[in-house]
C-alpha cells in the first residue's frame, strides 16, 4: 500500500534559508520513513501564490501546481513558526487557497478532501503554539479532512527573543518528541485506514 506525505512548510522563509520548522519537520520526516511513508516537504514561500479565492487566480498564480501536490497526497500537514501569538500569515494563505479548492469533490461526489488525514507542525521562541495548531487544525477538519488523536506538535521557547529550535537543541525536548511520535504515528494509521475503507458516500455529498 502506497502511503503519499506532503508537508507544507509556511515559514517565511524559502528554501535556501535555514528553518527552524523544517527541522522539526525532519523528525517527523523520520517517523514516516519507519512507517515506509515518504515525506514531500515544499516551501510555500518558494512558489508565487496570490491572494483570492478562485482555484487558479491567474497572471502567474502558482498555487495549481501546490494543489496538484494536495490532491495526490492521503496526508497532509501544515507547518507553521509562530510570529506574534499566531500561525503565519503565510499559513493562512494556505487555507485560504485550500478553501477556495473545497468545492472540488471526487469520484464519490464528497469534497476533494475526503479521506484524506492531516496535523499541524509547529515552532516559535514564543507562546502561541497551541492557538496556532488548534487554529489550523479546526479548519482543515471543516475543509473534509480527517484529523486523528494528538495531531500536532510544537516547540516553543521561553517569551521574547531568544533561541529558536535548532539552536535550542529543541529536537532533544523530550514532550516535543513524544508528540512528534503521536502526530507521525497516528497520521500513518489513520492514512492506511481510510486506504482500506474509505468514508462511504451515504450521507457524505457536498
Amino acid at each position: 500500500m502506497v502511503i503519499k506525505a506532503l508537508a507544507l512548510n509556511c515559514s517565511l522563509k524559502k528554501s535556501n534559508e535555514t528553518s527552524n520548522t523544517d527541522a522539526l519537520l525532519s523528525e517527523v520526516q523520520s517517523i514516516f520513513t519507519d512507517q515506509g511513508i515518504e515525506l514531500e516537504k515544499v516551501r510555500a514561500a518558494d512558489y508565487q501564490i496570490s491572494f483570492g479565492m478562485e482555484e487558479d487566480m491567474g497572471d502567474g498564480d502558482q498555487w495549481p501546481e501546490l494543489f496538484e501536490k494536495v490532491k495526490e497526497a492521503d496526508i497532509l500537514i501544515i507547518a507553521t513558526p509562530v510570529w506574534l501569538g499566531e500561525k503565519s500569515s503565510v499559513s493562512k494563505l494556505i487555507l485560504e487557497r485550500l478553501d477556495s479548492c473545497s468545492s472540488n469533490t471526487n469520484e464519490k461526489g464528497q469534497s476533494i478532501y475526503y479521506n484524506k488525514v492531516a496535523g499541524a507542525v509547529v515552532t516559535g521562541n514564543e507562546d502561541g503554539a497551541k492557538h496556532a495548531a488548534q487554529s489550523i487544525i479546526y479548519s482543515l477538519s471543516h475543509l473534509g479532512f480527517t484529523i486523528p488523536p494528538n495531531a500536532d506538535c510544537y516547540w516553543v521557547g521561553e517569551a521574547g527573543p531568544g533561541p529558536s529550535y535548532i539552536e535550542a537543541n529543541g529536537n532533544e525536548n523530550e514532550f516535543t518528541q513524544s508528540h512528534v511520535n503521536y502526530l507521525g504515528y497516528n497520521l500513518s494509521h489513520f492514512a492506511r485506514m481510510l486506504k482500506e475503507r474509505p468514508i462511504p458516500a451515504e450521507g457524505n455529498l457536498m
